[in-house]
């Protein structure tokens, strides 16, 4: 049976994994939540460490779930052609606009694989930007940090927004439905903890968050 891993080879394009400097204060971070993350609560491995910085904390999130976003699209990209979804939606009720504010200065409507490439040229520029993001320790986080890493958690929603959609039948074709709603549950939970999307963002998978939120919070 085909794995995750190795579709991932089926991308247009691959979008390198951003990692992070090991040793760096993110690094250690990323170790900490990626054992949290072995311990099946979900609920409790998005919670801030004692001590630790909340912008160094959603750092770390934002990267991680850039690099899972780009390996489940990769996953289902040779069925989201041009001609099989000509818009960026999630469903008939959403559809989504790319504005860059360089090569797209105003809300323009793309295809769904054209949508996702900026979407991940766009957010890879971000990351590797140390000016965004900075990776040395004792480097403070700039003022507009919280409002870029909001947008680009908007976005990567919309990623999967549009995977659920219009491309579930397929993931559970290829068996990693388990691997998407595990991920989905993960950033969910995350974004809930520290506020970073809207009701608004999120509506188009609502019944889904609801019962995702309902679950953990009896936990």
């Amino acid at each position: 049976m085909s794995t995750l891993f190795s579709l991932k080879n089926n991308q247009s394009r691959t979008f390198k994994p951003k990692k992070v400097p090991e040793g760096s204060k993110q690094w250690q971070l990323k170790q900490y939540a990626q054992q949290t993350l072995g311990s099946g609560n979900l609920r409790k491995a998005v919670q801030l460490p004692e001590g630790e910085d909340s912008q160094e904390w959603i750092a770390v999130h934002v990267v991680d779930f850039f690099n899972h976003v780009n390996m489940l699209y990769g996953t289902i990209s040779e069925f989201c052609t041009p001609s099989e979804c000509p818009i960026m939606n999630a469903g008939p009720k959403y559809e989504y606009f790319w504005e860059d504010g360089e090569t797209y200065k105003k809300p323009t409507h793309l295809s769904a694989p054209a949508y996702v490439e900026a979407l991940m040229s766009w957010t890879q520029s971000i990351l590797d930007d140390e000016k965004h993001f900075p990776q040395k320790i004792g480097v403070k986080f700039p003022s507009t940090f919280m409002t870029t890493a909001k947008t680009i958690l908007r976005r990567l929603f919309r990623v999967y927004a549009h995977i659920y959609h219009s491309h579930f039948d397929q993931i559970c074709a290829l068996g990693i439905e388990a691997h998407l709603n595990t991920n989905y549950r993960h950033f969910l939970l995350f974004v809930d903890e520290f506020s970073l999307l809207s009701e608004k963002d999120l509506v188009p998978l609502e019944d889904f968050n609801k019962t995702i939120l309902e679950e953990t919070s009896s936990k």
